[in-house]
This record gives structure tokens, sequence and C-alpha cells, in this order.
């Protein structure tokens, strides 16, 4: 899929499927992507219906006219991928977002480690999720996907241990992990649960924890990653090794 793809709430076309965008999306595309009559578009709900469109023509400065057919539906892919990312200071949270939506993260979820510098609290929490949440969707049509991952509330180190629990595999990358993940063995179905920790590490209590929820420490590599990279790289290595890259 190499057409643009732009964010629709619905897709109720007029009469001979003639559908409108408009609104920021509609900006985005006359007045920034400039798209123009004969070319092909992607229009997605971000939850996995999508439909191939035509450019009809543009009126003013955020319209876009397009020939809008058929709407498909992209089914979730098995097995099902989530990282729980702990919030990494600055912008490196956003980063972390963005590649891993990249490489087809399916969910994301946010986590307030012990040893966290940053704290989502009030107002600033808020705005922080909001920030993840928009990364998400921006990168989800950069990279052309039809079904955005899905960013959690943040969670608390009980609620992963919840997540972990419920998962077919569940992971924590860790220094104290004697099994690769490159050797790990993986579901060919349900859902996998991958826990970064911050910059300080995963506490010996939050390790105990996870453990006892059935999560299992493993090591990435030789080398030390950053937490807002370290996902990505785990994501990367993941999905190829359960075929959805293939």
């Amino acid at each position: 899929m190499t057409a643009p793809v732009f964010v629709v709430d619905h897709f109720d076309a007029g009469g001979g499927g003639r559908y409108v965008l408009d609104g920021p999306e509609g900006r985005h595309a006359v007045s920034v992507k400039r798209m123009r009559a004969g070319e092909d578009v992607v229009l997605t709900d971000g939850a996995g219906r999508w439909a191939d469109c035509v450019v009809l023509g543009t009126e003013g400065k955020d319209r876009l006219i397009v020939q809008l057919d058929s709407v498909s539906e992209e089914p979730p892919e098995e097995p099902r991928l989530t990282v729980v990312q702990a919030l990494p200071k600055g912008d490196r949270g956003e980063v972390a977002v963005e590649t891993m939506t990249e490489v087809g993260v399916d969910a994301i979820v946010p986590w307030a480690a012990a040893r966290c510098v940053t704290q989502w609290k009030g107002e600033r929490g808020a705005k922080s999720l909001a920030k993840w949440r928009a990364t998400a969707r921006e990168a989800g049509k950069q990279s052309r996907r039809v079904r955005f991952p899905r960013v959690a509330d943040a969670a608390t180190s009980k609620q992963v241990a919840s997540l972990l629990a419920e998962a077919e595999f569940a992971a924590v990358l860790h220094e104290s992990g004697t099994e690769p993940l490159a050797s790990a063995e993986l579901p060919a179905s349900g859902d996998i649960v991958l826990v970064v920790g911050p910059e300080g590490g995963v506490s010996p209590e939050e390790l105990a924890l996870f453990e006892e929820a059935g999560a299992r420490a493993y090591r990435l590599g030789r080398s030390v990653l950053r937490t807002s990279t370290a996902g990505t790289a785990a994501a990367a290595l993941l999905l190829g090794r359960t075929g959805r890259w293939s």
C-alpha cells in the first residue's frame, strides 16, 4: 500500500460514491500534500476499515473530493503484540511510540514504573497521553497502516502484572535474563506482551511481581539500548520471528 492515508470518522458516501474529505485531514490533503485529480488515496478509520479511492478534484483549501466505491476490513494480526513501555524522559516517549507504530506493534501501554524519572500526574499526564495517542495516529498514517496501535491509559505495576498473566507469551527485557529473546518459543496466535523498563531498569520488586504473573526475563543482545529504542528493536525481532513480516 503506497497511496497516502487519511483518517475518517465514517465512510458514508453520497450518490455515485462521491465522498468529501474535509476538516484537518482535508486541509492536509489539499494544502499540504497537494493531491490532484487522478491520484490514489486510502481512507481509514484507523481500526481496520479502509477504502481505496481516486481523487476527483478539490474545493477551496480544505475539501478533497474522491470516488469511494467499497470499504474493506483488515482483520487483526496474529499473534497480537503489546509493548508495555516505561515512561521515558523528555520527548523520548513519542519517539518510542512513533517507531513501534512503524514496525507494527498492536498496542502500547504506558507504564509508571518505580524508577521512572518522568511521572504522569494530573493535567501533565493527560497532555502526555494525548501526545502519545496523536503520535500513534500520525505514525500509523505515515507508515500506511489502516489499523493503528491502541495507546492505553497509563498502567501501574499491578495492572501490568494482570496483563502479563493473561498473555500467551509474556516477557520482560532485563539484564538478568539467561535466555535470549531471539530463541524464545513464541505462540502462533493470542497475545504477546513485552515489558520495557525505564532508564533505571526494572526494580527487583517489579521483576518478582511480573515473574509471579507468568512472565520471564529475557535479554535482547549484548549492547544496552535506551528505553525509547529497546521496544522497537524487540518488536521487530518478534514480528519477524512470528511470520508477520513475511
